[in-house]
């Protein structure tokens, strides 16, 4: 019979093997991409080339690609300030007044992260096409509200779970309406789980692809983009730039969001 020690060293001795296997296997590819961009050659290869910036000299020349990022960044925001909008206020209804269906309501709400990419894509495409939508930049940011929305719920539900209602009942107590309680005490202490929502779903929707390529029309995110000009070999170095880019700025982003989370409500009191 083995010991508590024994069984804790053993735990231990595996962990040692499985995060460094683990950290390996999730981020060698990008590693990979980030290598290959500074690879003076054409051809993803060893060994490399040369050492060069020029990929990332081009990316600044490309005006496709700037087009392409900036209608990426504009349907980022918009999906973002809606999805947010959407999510705050639906939260807010579900915990605070405890609906009836709070729960199928919750459920419902999650359900665009669980249906297949592919099938949200083709469901969007048809409900859009019905409504009178073409397929545009606007039916991509209409799209990506629908797969934002859930992030941003789950976000919020968490923060107005853990805020304490005594603040709003006192409020009330000293004469304030709904309105205004929720303006001036609910708000003020959600504002860091609401900026981690806004840039969850924005670098959600900067990132998107599968609705994207439904939905597209003559104008072109960046990740339709991208995919566009794989097809081209010569091409590969500057996207393995590109690809670096954006992997660097996503990370950051969705590391400033996880900290706001984290941060809560304090944020509101320092």
């Amino acid at each position: 019979m083995r010991t508590p020690y024994l069984i804790d060293l053993v735990e231990r001795r595996w962990l040692t093997v499985y995060v460094p296997l683990f950290a390996v296997l999730l981020y060698l590819p990008s590693l990979m991409i980030l290598l290959f961009s500074f690879n003076d050659g054409v051809y993803v290869a060893f060994p490399l080339k040369g050492f060069t910036t020029d990929w990332y000299a081009k990316l600044a020349a490309n005006g496709a690609l700037l087009q392409a990022a900036r209608n990426s960044f504009a349907v980022g925001l918009f999906a973002a300030t809606v999805a947010t909008v959407i999510g705050t206020l639906g939260a807010f209804a579900i915990v605070r007044y405890k609906l009836r269906l709070a729960k199928a309501m919750t459920v419902l709400a999650n359900l665009p992260l669980l249906i297949p990419a592919i099938i949200l894509g083709i469901a969007m495409l048809v409900l859009l096409r019905a409504v009178g939508f073409d397929n545009s930049l606007r039916a991509i940011a209409v799209g990506h509200v629908v797969v934002c929305t859930p992030l941003s719920l789950s976000v919020m539900l968490s923060r107005f779970v853990d805020l304490d209602p005594a603040l709003e009942e006192a409020a009330l107590d000293l004469g304030a309406t709904e309105r205004k309680t929720f303006f001036v005490i609910t708000l003020p202490l959600s504002l860091s789980a609401i900026a981690s929502s806004f840039i969850l779903c924005f670098t959600t929707s900067f990132d998107e692809f599968v609705v994207a390529f439904f939905l597209s029309g003559p104008e072109q995110t960046l990740p339709l983009y991208i995919w566009g000009q794989l097809r081209f070999p010569t091409t590969l170095p500057m996207i393995l730039a590109l690809g670096t880019v954006v992997l660097g700025a996503t990370l950051a982003l969705v590391v400033l969001s996880e900290w706001l989370r984290r941060r809560g409500p304090k944020m509101a009191t320092d």
